[in-house]
């Protein structure tokens, strides 16, 4: 989820679905009118939010067991969760790139056009591999994205306190009342006008705290492919963050 987190800390325990273990976070929001269920991106847990005082175990559970069919038949239709290796192909900016192991190289991974093909070159030890790629995507997201930032918080006439990197797993970004920015450098695999949309909604915030109407049309000035974008996330959000850097 895109935005701002307005609900009390969770409580956290496990779930069993399906033949798997996921962990389940029941949140209770001060604006629930019911239960709801959400599969977290990537199938690494599931939400329940609940109305206040609707958070004791027996209703949580019974609102799982009425649910059971759609979870089962939402996480099997999950993308299997690649893990990042040599030879796999993972997006940079939308466009795939094949992995290369370059276990004699130094320095950091780097993206470049081999005999026509884009690649990604990780030089070091094979165990660092993983690590390294996320690092490069990392770096990628601080240069894009602080850039974008700037861009759009010009057009609004609003600035940022602060800009933060995080691998999260339930949202692609959010802002704070006091303008504090997050981004998932996840997000460096998705196309550019879709990155460019994350950042024109978080930028959003700085004026409008709330995803209301006068939030959308903000956020469609800043980024008119506004709605082409949210789809394409929603859509394949789940695929990157189903990748695995561990």
């Amino acid at each position: 989820m895109i935005g701002l987190n307005v609900a009390a800390a969770p409580a956290e325990r496990v779930h069993r679905v399906a033949g798997r273990e996921l962990p389940l976070r029941v949140v209770e929001n001060s604006r629930a009118k019911r239960l709801t269920l959400r599969i977290e991106p990537g199938g690494k847990g599931l939400r329940v939010t609940v109305p206040p005082g609707l958070s004791r175990s027996r209703q949580v559970d019974d609102f799982l067991d009425r649910h059971a069919g759609w979870l089962e038949e939402r996480l099997r239709k999950l993308p299997e969760k690649p893990l990042v290796r040599p030879g796999i192909r993972i997006p940079v900016r939308g466009t795939p790139h094949r992995i290369v192991h370059d276990a004699a190289g130094r320095g950091a991974a780097e993206a470049r056009l081999q005999d026509g093909e884009p690649v990604l070159v990780v030089p070091g030890d094979r165990r660092h591999l993983p690590r390294r790629v996320a690092d490069f995507l990392k770096r990628e997201a601080k240069r894009d994205i602080e850039a974008l930032v700037a861009k759009h918080s010009v057009a609004l006439g609003r600035r940022a306190r602060a800009i933060r990197f995080r691998d999260t797993k339930s949202r692609w970004g959010s802002c704070t009342s006091d303008g504090v920015l997050s981004f998932s450098w996840r997000i460096m695999m998705a196309p550019p006008p879709v990155i460019d949309y994350l950042v024109a909604h978080e930028v959003a915030h700085l004026k409008e705290m709330n995803h209301g109407a006068r939030f959308w049309k903000l956020c469609k000035e800043l980024c008119p492919e506004t709605d082409r974008c949210k789809d394409w996330l929603k859509r394949n959000g789940n695929a990157l963050q189903a990748i695995g850097f561990e």
